[in-house]
């Protein structure tokens, strides 16, 4: 059985962990802190060296990281994976997008204020990824206006990983109801039979 080892609050986490239960994948799930420090102890860093979460640990000990790279082998040859070459790209542009302008941005902007004493961090700061944020929920906002999910008008790992931390955008200062497709949306992945919240542990 694979093991996932996750920070419970990380929306890099919290993908991996919709992707698998979509995909009713059985796991056994390792929750760490990285406010404590647990993933810069020598055991976690020999199987990430980067001393990041999520790392997905397979059958024989092959561990995977980056969150991208774990929906994308965790996908491979299912419903959350189009086979089309087009399509694919396309889901993968998506990935790339929620990379640069989600988790960079309002990803940061929720996590410092969530964890205040963790990264100090000035209001003024704040400023410009509110702006980068906004703008990328515009992107969504426009895409998303004549389209049920993000590509191929099915659910895929694009929808998914862009869920994870467009859904708590408001803890990091972001007006959603400003975008009403964006909500449309997220109300449609939230209703999927095997959805969780991010506060949740796994079972």
């Amino acid at each position: 059985m694979w093991t996932l080892y996750d920070f419970l609050p990380s929306g890099n986490g919290y993908k991996v962990r919709l992707t698998l239960r979509e995909l009713a994948l059985p796991f056994v799930y390792r929750q760490l802190d990285i406010l404590r420090g647990d993933t810069q102890l020598p055991w976690f860093l020999a199987k990430n060296p980067l001393g990041q979460i999520p790392v997905l640990e397979l059958e024989d000990g092959t561990c995977l990281c980056e969150s991208s790279a774990i929906l994308w082998h965790i996908a491979e040859g299912t419903h959350l994976l189009p086979s089309d070459r087009l399509a694919r790209t396309r889901v993968l542009q998506w990935l790339c997008f929620e990379q640069q302008n989600v988790d960079n941005v309002i990803a940061r902007a929720r996590f410092r204020r969530l964890y205040p004493d963790a990264v100090p961090t000035r209001p003024e700061e704040f400023e410009p990824w509110l702006k980068q944020g906004a703008r990328a929920l515009r992107v969504l906002e426009q895409h998303l206006r004549t389209r049920t999910f993000l590509v191929e008008e099915r659910l895929s790992i694009a929808d998914i990983g862009l869920f994870a931390y467009v859904h708590c955008a408001p803890e990091g200062g972001f007006d959603l109801q400003r975008f009403p497709a964006v909500c449309a949306w997220l109300a449609r992945i939230a209703a999927r039979p095997g959805h969780f919240g991010i506060a949740d542990v796994p079972s």
